[in-house]
């Protein structure tokens, strides 16, 4: 019953992490055409606010 128990926390963890990061990446979405240029739009106006340091 020892072993068991050892097999399953040693055998399981790696499956959970793994199902864990599986779901993660389908369930990733992807930005949109406009919500890109929009994103684009902001980062250029949070450069040159700063003066163009970079």
């Amino acid at each position: 019953m020892e072993y068991l128990l050892w097999f399953l926390v040693v055998a399981g963890g790696p499956f959970l992490l793994a199902a864990a990061m599986i779901y993660a990446l389908v369930r990733k979405r992807r930005l949109s055409r406009e919500e890109k240029i929009m994103r684009d739009r902001k980062t250029a106006e949070l450069y040159t606010e700063d003066g163009g340091s970079a």
